[in-house]
């Protein structure tokens, strides 16, 4: 009942529409003045005007940057709450869960578990592969860091997640009228998002399959667990550990690091790319399932979404 319940809040295809584009408008360009501001400074002083993620970085500092750029994500979650609420008439609470209140628990159990695991894959690889690593710990960059990550960087993934897994997936199924179709199209659309990301270059267009893989996989916890509170966990863990654990020059997360990453990126086996979406993915859903007793898989991930009946907005309210 998750996309369902948008039915109670004005759902117009025109209103997701113009929604949409105020969202884009409020995180690309309202977002993006501090950052276009504090490159402007150094473009006037230096005479040169960066382009690239790596040249930014280079000028402004990796911590600066990271900061700036987490603000535009930041600001934009503001313009996702603000459409719902404006334009819909949708609570925050209902544009994030069918449960009468956002279950943390479930957040928080997610974020501890990915968190642990990833950064056990991390400590493995550094263990099996110690040359491919060096150590890039310095205590008050590293400090800074902490904060920027800590603060900002959940607010950066909650952002993508209202956006894709919630107001889009929410908008695209109640105007198609099934699950399947925002299903595929949100996760489409947030792999999309990352072409622009360093790795793309470098790895090439094979990283597409874990960035689209991770959104199927993030929309089918939303789907089976009738709310983005699991997708909100998941993302937020794997974010900040990894800006906090490793970097690399050529990767779009380039911080103050406890590690970093030495290896070439064409050395990357496609292994790297395909086992966490199909093999580590398919697992914690798995495990996911099993803890909260999840049923009916085939209706959640591919029926159709009607509109709620009285009795069914009477379990929402």
């Amino acid at each position: 009942m998750y996309i369902a319940q948008a039915f109670k809040n004005l759902h117009d295809w025109w209103r997701y529409l113009i929604g949409f584009i105020i969202i884009l408008i409020v995180w690309q360009f309202i977002g993006m003045i501090p950052l276009g501001i504090a490159i402007g400074v150094k473009a006037f002083t230096t005479g040169e005007i960066p382009t690239e993620i790596p040249e930014m970085i280079n000028i402004l500092g990796s911590n600066l940057f990271l900061f700036l750029m987490l603000v535009s994500f930041a600001v934009g979650l503001v313009g996702v709450i603000f459409t719902a609420k404006i334009l819909h008439k949708q609570s925050l609470i209902n544009l994030t869960t069918t449960r009468k209140k956002i279950d943390w628990n479930r957040f928080w159990f997610i974020f501890f578990v990915w968190g642990i695991v990833s950064s056990g894959f991390v400590l493995v690889d550094y263990y099996m592969s110690p040359e491919d690593y060096e150590l890039n710990f310095q205590l008050q960059p590293f400090l800074i860091l902490c904060v920027i990550a800590i603060f900002l960087v959940p607010l950066q993934t909650s952002f993508e997640e209202y956006l894709f897994r919630g107001y889009l997936m929410q908008g695209i199924g109640v105007m198609v009228k099934n699950k399947w179709l925002p299903l595929v199209i949100t996760s489409v659309c947030f792999g999309a998002m990352h072409l622009a990301n360093p790795e793309v270059d470098k790895l090439g267009y094979v990283i597409m399959v874990y960035y689209i893989g991770t959104g199927v996989f993030l929309g089918i916890l939303t789907l089976m667990d009738e709310g983005l509170e699991l997708s909100l966990g998941f993302h937020a863990a794997n974010n900040l550990f990894t800006a906090l654990l490793v970097t690399a020059d050529w990767t779009a997360f380039q911080t103050h690091s406890i590690l970093k990453d030495l290896s070439e990126p064409s050395e990357m086996g496609l292994t790297e790319i395909f086992l966490p979406v199909f093999v580590v993915f398919p697992l914690l859903l798995f495990i996911l399932s099993k803890k909260y007793k999840w049923t009916d898989w085939n209706n959640k991930l591919f029926g159709k979404v009607q509109e709620l009946s009285k009795k069914d907005y009477k379990i929402l309210e």
